[in-house]
């Protein structure tokens, strides 16, 4: 039995900053790879996605997961700094026990892998509602699926891995997310990078908890087996009649997601999509990506890397101009 422990709104695309960089060889090598990957991957892609996918996807059965228990969220916002704090995030616009953060609907962002939104209560109107909002790391990720290169992978013990060093930037993966995570780091415009919640797999390989789950106080996130989080939803479901929807969210929805949620009133009530298929959403795609054209497919990735190309050369320009002017200072 698991240890019970106590649309969003588009980011404006800042300029992107001048960066200059020191491994020339290393930077072609990886545009190389990746105009390769993406076409090849592209050709794949309706065929992998007939191997991946099944309606009745099994994935890893020692898995692990966190349940969230809406009831419970105080909205303290504990998870959110020991998020920040174990992922080395830079520090918040506002302090984590400043309450005006809950005004507007926020999601998360190349900044912050977790967020807690306040929601009103129809039942209550005195007692908010709050949820944690984070990769729900599904059991077949649609990311991982939409992206040409395989910069995704899941893991054994049931996160969604992202690999930056294969990435180089045609955020797909941010499409085809059902639930809006993966933000893009505008800033790294020479090394692509995708930043979302890594469900602390460092953490659980090491034999720890995940960090959020760990610093709750009010006990409404609770980490372990997926299977045997299941039972423990299911329980409380069934001893306390009245008190929450008869539905587990993330047991079923598009093939089952290892962060799950129960809740008092109905789920799109806290902001959650209610429209997803049970089964993977590859499965919902997969005819249709065996007919698209080539492409239609491998030349938007294919741009992408010759964007990334010519801003790698233009680093290299500048960096070449520092040099000659330190060497003539020198003289």
């Amino acid at each position: 039995m698991a240890d019970e422990l106590n649309k969003p709104k588009d980011e404006p695309v800042p300029d992107e900053p001048k960066k200059t960089t020191s491994s020339g060889s290393n930077m072609t090598r990886r545009v190389f790879l990746g105009t390769v990957g993406a076409l090849g991957g592209t050709v794949l892609l309706g065929r992998a996605g007939k191997a991946l996918a099944s309606s009745e996807f099994e994935g890893y059965p020692n898995s692990f997961g966190v349940l969230t228990d809406l009831t419970a969220c105080v909205g303290c916002r504990s998870c959110e700094k020991a998020c920040n704090e174990v992922n080395n995030l830079p520090a918040p616009d506002k302090p984590f026990d400043d309450g005006a953060v809950f005004a507007e609907t926020r999601m998360p962002t190349h900044k912050t892998y977790t967020v807690v939104n306040r929601y009103e209560n129809p039942k209550d109107k005195s007692k908010p509602i709050f949820r944690k909002i984070q990769c729900n790391h599904c059991k077949e990720p649609a990311c991982l699926t939409s992206c040409p290169i395989h910069a995704y992978s899941k893991t054994p013990e049931g996160a969604v891995k992202y690999d930056p060093d294969l990435c180089f930037g045609c955020r797909y993966c941010m499409t085809a997310c059902p639930f809006y995570i993966p933000a893009y780091d505008y800033w790294s415009a020479l090394e692509p990078r995708i930043q979302k919640c890594t469900m602390c797999l460092p953490r659980i390989q090491e034999g720890k908890t995940t960090a959020c789950a760990e610093a709750c106080p009010a006990g409404a996130l609770t980490f372990g087996k997926r299977e045997e989080l299941l039972k423990i939803a299911r329980k409380r479901i069934m001893d306390n009649p009245g008190k929450y929807i008869d539905h587990i969210y993330g047991e079923k929805e598009v093939g089952g997601t290892n962060w799950m949620y129960i809740s008092a009133v109905p789920f799109d009530q806290v902001g959650l999509p209610t429209d997803l298929p049970n089964k993977p959403l590859i499965e919902e795609t997969k005819g249709y990506l065996a007919m698209v054209p080539l492409v239609l497919t491998a030349w938007p990735a294919l741009f992408g890397t010759i964007y990334a190309a010519s801003r790698h050369r233009d680093a290299l320009d500048e960096e070449k101009k520092e040099e000659k002017k330190h060497e003539e200072v020198k003289k």
